[in-house]
This record gives C-alpha cells, structure tokens and sequence, in this order.
C-alpha cells in the first residue's frame, strides 16, 4: 500500500468532521465478539478457548447486552455455551479478535453513530484467509444499523487507547511496522487518525510487550486509560535488562507527553504480568488486557499467585466498577486477552447517521 498523495489522505467524507471516538468507559449500547473459528490457531485448547469465550460473555452480559458472532454453522455452538443472555447472530468470520477486526464507533454532537471500517490484513498477513474478517465491519454494522465510514488504511483497534477528549496513545512497534501500511509515513498515518477518529494529540509509545510475534506490540498490552490523563503503564517486580529499557523508554514517552487537553499523565505501574503453561508454551495473560462494561471491569486472571494483587489494583483504579475476574489462559495462549475478544458499542443520543 502506498502513501496516498498530499492533498487526498485520506478520502474520508467531509461528513465525519466533528465525530470522535468516545472513551471505553462512555456507556455502551452493548459489547461485540466474536466465537472461535480458526482450531489450527488454538491447537489442542479449541474447546478450552471456547469455554474462556463464553465465560468473558457472561460476565459481561451481567452488565449490558452482548452481540456474539459466529461463522455459518457454528451458532448453536456458541448459543449453547454461551447461554441465553448472549445473542448470537451468524455472519463469515475467519478468526475470533472483534476489537482488531471489528468497526469502531464514532459519536457526533448531538450522539449520532458511524462505524468506522480500517482495513484488516490479519496482522501484517500473518494468518490466510482474512477477507472476511476485513468485511466484517461492513456486515456487522448492517446488521446494527449504523452508517459505514472507510477508512483505507490497516489498522486493528487493539492498537490504539483514546481518552475521549482528543488524545490517542498507539505504539510505533504496531503502527509503524511496514506490515500493516507500507509506505505510509508517521505523518500519514497520524493525519488519518485525527481526521478518522477525532482526535488533535498522538501520544507514540516506542514498544508493546516483548517479544510479540501475534500483533507487533498493540497498545493493549503495556497501557490503558483509567480516565483522561490517568493512565496504567505495564512494568515488571523483577524484569531483565531488556524488559526494562522498553518500561523505561515507554515510561519516558509518558512522561513528556501532554495530552490534548495540556495535562501532564499521571501513571500507575502494573508491577504484575503472569503467565501460565498451556499446550507446553510459556504465556502470557496481559493484566491491563481488561474490558470495560457498564459498570464493570472485566479482568483477565492467570490462576497465579499474582492474581489478587492484578485484581486489588483495578478495583483501585475504577473504584465505581464491579471487578469480575474470568480466566483468560487460553486467550493468552491464542496471543491476546480480554480486551482482545470484545468492542463496545456506545450508546447513541441521537438519530445515527
């Protein structure tokens, strides 16, 4: 993909100005996911996957409604364990990562909805077939209802953390990977950000979690906004030398940043990072790889020691939600964790467009 010319990037409608992407914790009309589909990725944990995935959507339908999609044949699969508060709709998906694939959804002033549709190339094409999963957004936002906006440029939205109030916070390992827009300058792909998502400042982390040979260091894994300029900064109790170049030097991004607003980030360590032995691999459950619901926060537990301590410091992070801890082993195991497998939808004030 080249780097369209000056003057045309991107040919994102007139229409959008005045749109922005909300914050996690605006309320949500209700949560997307997806159900597993690809077993070659999962290997012998396919049903373990499932189970976490259905769980993730009970705990999260407790608070508002869930939209799971699942591929031709497979909805009474999903509707079985998922059980009765999950709906379930049947639309060609070829892998189970909504918040990468999925569209992400913009409010205008008076609350009026468009689903922005960035291309998908399965993270730097390395999982084949991925056509369906990049028509995706088009289907689901049929089926929701709410207008189509493309985007031409490749972006997943695990990449990304937005405040709401104009700031986005990405990481160059991701979005400036040659995998995802190839000959798009930082330049190119920050215009296309701001005008597609509503946002004035980027914040660039240099790194993700190491090593990431899944999403090339999406965002999600090393920091999440608590609320507009407070924000989670994944570190390590006892990291190598290289573990702590990266916290540092992302640390320090933080540190000079101002956001949108002007304010300087105030940074909370998530000092815990646990990992657990599945199929005979070493994982990792990324611990700010949570979901927000209404009222919740949904949070990947490892079953490790350190579980209690991750869950101790989001309940003092978001002192007004309910924590729900749900296994997420195997969603390490697949490459991500519980924000990975869900996007929000948030509510409309207004006619959608």
């Amino acid at each position: 993909m080249t780097e369209p010319a000056s003057g045309t990037l991107p040919p994102i409608a007139d229409g959008l100005s005045g749109f922005r992407v909300p914050g996690e914790w605006a309320p949500h009309e209700r949560c997307l996911m997806a159900w597993p589909t690809r077993p070659e990725l999962w290997g012998g944990e396919f049903a373990n996957a499932k189970a976490e995935y259905a769980a993730v959507a009970r705990a999260i339908a407790r608070f508002e409604p869930v939209l799971m999609v699942a591929a031709p044949g497979l909805g009474d699969d999903a509707r079985q364990q998922c059980g009765p508060d999950v709906e379930v709709i049947e639309l060609p998906i070829d892998d189970s990562w909504l918040r990468d694939s999925g569209p992400i959804i913009a409010l205008g002033p008076n609350g009026e909805r468009i689903g922005l549709d960035f291309r998908f190339n399965a993270w730097g094409e390395r999982f084949h077939p991925y056509d369906d999963d990049d028509r995706l957004p088009e289907r689901l936002l049929g089926h929701l209802g709410i207008a189509r906006q493309a985007v031409p440029m490749v972006l997943e939205g695990g990449g990304i953390a937005i405040d709401g109030e104009g700031t986005l916070i990405t990481t160059e390992q991701c979005l400036l990977n040659p995998n995802r827009n190839p000959g798009w300058s930082r330049e190119a792909i920050e215009e296309t950000l701001r005008r597609a998502l509503g946002v004035e400042t980027i914040v660039w982390l240099p790194y993700g979690v190491a090593p990431d040979s899944m999403t090339d260091g999406h965002v999600d894994g090393v920091c999440a906004y608590i609320r507009p300029g407070i924000v989670f900064l994944q570190t390590r109790e006892e990291p190598t030398a290289s573990e702590q170049e990266r916290i540092e030097a992302n640390r320090r991004a933080l540190e000079q940043a101002r956001d949108a607003a002007g304010r300087r980030f105030e940074i909370v360590e998530m000092p815990y990072l646990a990992h657990a032995e599945i199929g005979g691999r070493r994982v990792r459950v990324p611990s700010l790889n949570f979901y927000l619901a209404n009222g919740a926060v949904i949070a990947p537990v490892a079953g490790a020691p350190t579980d209690e301590k991750v869950l101790a410091l989001i309940a003092s992070a978001f002192p007004e939600r309910e924590v729900v801890p749900v296994l997420a082993r195997v969603i390490g195991f697949g490459g991500g964790g519980i924000h990975c497998i869900t996007q929000q939808v948030p509510a409309g004030g207004g006619d959608d467009v």
